[in-house]
């Protein structure tokens, strides 16, 4: 089967993506969009007319970003909502808060690479955060995403993964580093193959209901989810560029690939994939090792028994 191809590339930005497209009586939420590339995934969606809310943590930068965007793009229809995706009463008042149809789901939000660290219940918090959190919130926003797909004809889920994933898959047996010595980047590399196995399995589950949902690569951005790193970790980055191993995109180049999910036509009934570069991605070989650029997704990540089985054991987390 031939993968989906679309007119956009690498150095596409977000606001291309949507420009003739009209996004008015859309409803979207993005999580994580008041910083990096869920800003400009947020800005772009307004500009197409969307209705976009922000669900952030930090509420007063949020409310900053959604003033911002409105102002920018003469959207009045920026609003936001509280959200940690480390806290489950936090996800459970949200969904429970909703209101009507969804049709956008944006799961940008995430950590990168973080000391150790637990939440209340004991999990990992790049697992619990990155792909726990996204899949509550996914589930308490279902029946609000069919309605929304009942309206316009479809819904869909946009799943911000990374080329990170190509380093580790899941560790069924050892899903938040109790036995094994923690690594931040394995962590945080099991935590985005996650994601794109529940794009896989929410896509198999939910197509019925005419919610689609995707996976992707955004590039390699400075942004302040890098913040924490080493200075040793970022001069080695910029050495990178300077030899042109890595290509950096910004963050409007960025959020492009997310835009593509949300609202190019080529995606609009088709799910469970892994997009890079605005286009679905091609299977990586076996044999490659791990870097930051130009890479595909490993056969793990879209493997559809490991997908139901990363979905069962969430559910015996969160419950059902």
């Amino acid at each position: 089967m031939s993968l989906i191809r679309t007119r956009f590339g690498s150095t596409s930005t977000a606001e291309e993506v949507v420009t003739g497209q009209d996004l008015t009586g859309i409803r979207a939420v993005v999580t994580g969009g008041a910083s990096g590339i869920g800003i400009e995934t947020a800005r772009a969606l307004a500009l197409g007319g969307a209705e976009v809310t922000l669900a952030v943590r930090n509420v007063e930068a949020g409310r900053q970003v959604a003033e911002a965007i409105s102002r920018d793009t003469d959207n009045s229809s920026v609003q936001i909502l509280p959200l940690d995706l480390a806290d489950r009463a936090s996800i459970h008042r949200l969904a429970a808060g909703w209101s009507g149809s969804l049709h956008l789901l944006i799961n940008n939000a995430g950590i990168m690479a973080h000391p150790l660290s637990r939440t209340a219940e004991g999990w990992e918090s790049q697992f619990a955060t990155n792909h726990l959190g996204h899949f509550i919130l996914a589930r308490g926003l279902r029946n609000a995403l069919a309605q929304g797909a009942q309206d316009r004809g479809g819904a869909r889920i946009v799943v911000v993964s990374s080329s990170a994933h190509t380093m580790a898959p899941v560790d069924f047996d050892d899903l938040y580093f109790e036995r094994r010595d923690y690594d931040p980047w394995v962590a945080y590399a099991q935590s985005k193959s996650a994601n794109i196995l529940f794009a896989v399995e929410a896509y198999r589950r939910w197509a019925a209901d005419g919610i689609i949902v995707n996976a992707l690569h955004p590039g390699l951005i400075a942004t302040n989810l890098q913040g924490h790193l080493s200075e040793e970790f970022h001069e080695g980055l910029r050495e990178m560029q300077r030899s042109g191993m890595v290509t950096m995109k910004t963050p409007q180049q960025g959020a492009a690939t997310s835009l593509v999910a949300a609202v190019a036509p080529e995606f609009a009934n088709s799910g469970g994939h892994y997009l890079s570069d605005c286009n679905e991605a091609e299977l990586m070989d076996d044999h490659k090792t791990y870097g930051p650029d130009g890479l595909g997704v490993r056969r793990w990540a879209l493997d559809p028994v490991a997908a139901r089985r990363l979905w069962d054991a969430s559910e015996e987390l969160v419950g059902p």
